[in-house]
């Protein structure tokens, strides 16, 4: 029997559960009697990614483009924020502790970068790709050193507000997420960089589904837009929509990853 989860967005307990409720209401509107599982952190995304029975679950887009056998692409949220443009995509916020003099990213360089996982789409290849335009001959490295397998955003942001770090990156849909519902706790950080838009992580499934299965679910993620009992799960997921993009839309982020070097760890 295949599994949802929503993991990779539940940046509060109470996002988490906004998007429990979401996705228990589309099962049941499929009549899909499928479980929406958890998989809380410290558990590694990865071993998740790796299971064979997703029938609904997030997926961070460069595994989602590796990943042997491909998953099949379901759905991908877009963010109701004004700077999403009504589309699928994401950016990493590249973040500062609050109160650091640093104003732009450059004004980092030289000191702590940090990095959630080095194969993490948002947590480390995009800064990494990012900082390709600072690279030269003359500064193939731009950090003293890097600290990572800080795991998630907030493992970033508890390691900057400790003075551990002096910059690192934050999925940008998690961090408006955490704004909106944590603003106290996401206050400690700053952003004073943005990296390129990308697809944002989709809703995949890794089980074999027939077609009826997938149209179904995709239908139903269009009735939970409309729904009135749903208004405040989109309002605390903000949550605009849902697109349906093609697996291959993914494909940029892998070749990204293969051109983002040297590693993150000779920054």
């Amino acid at each position: 029997m295949p599994v949802a989860n929503a993991r990779m967005y539940s940046a509060t307990p109470r996002v988490k559960h906004a998007w429990q409720r979401l996705l228990c209401w589309v099962l049941a509107d499929a009549a899909l009697p499928w479980e929406v599982v958890d998989h809380d952190a410290p558990a590694p995304l990865n071993a998740l990614w790796a299971r064979d029975d997703l029938g609904l679950a997030m997926m961070c887009g460069l595994p989602c483009a590796r990943r042997t056998p491909a998953p099949q692409v379901i759905a991908a949220p877009i963010p109701s924020p004004p700077r999403y443009q009504g589309l699928a995509r994401y950016c990493t916020d590249l973040v500062v502790r609050a109160d650091a003099p640093f104003q732009r990213l450059e004004d980092t360089f030289g000191g702590i970068a940090a990095y959630t996982l080095a194969d993490s789409m948002s947590g480390g290849v995009a800064f990494n790709a990012h900082l390709q335009a600072f690279r030269s001959t003359d500064r193939p490295r731009l950090y003293a050193r890097s600290v990572g397998n800080l795991v998630n955003a907030r493992g970033v942001i508890d390691a900057l507000a400790r003075g551990e770090v002096d910059v690192g990156p934050l999925d940008s849909y998690f961090h408006d997420l955490l704004r909106q519902d944590d603003p106290a706790y996401a206050g400690q950080v700053r952003t004073i960089a943005s990296t390129r838009w990308t697809p944002i992580p989709p809703l995949v499934a890794t089980a074999t589904l027939p077609l009826e299965q997938v149209m179904s679910l995709r239908a139903s993620l269009r009735h939970a837009l409309a729904h009135p009992d749903l208004a405040p799960e989109r309002a605390c997921l903000l949550l605009a929509g849902f697109a349906t993009p093609e697996a291959s839309e993914y494909d940029v982020l892998g070749r990204m990853a293969d051109e983002a070097l040297p590693p993150f760890e000779e920054l």
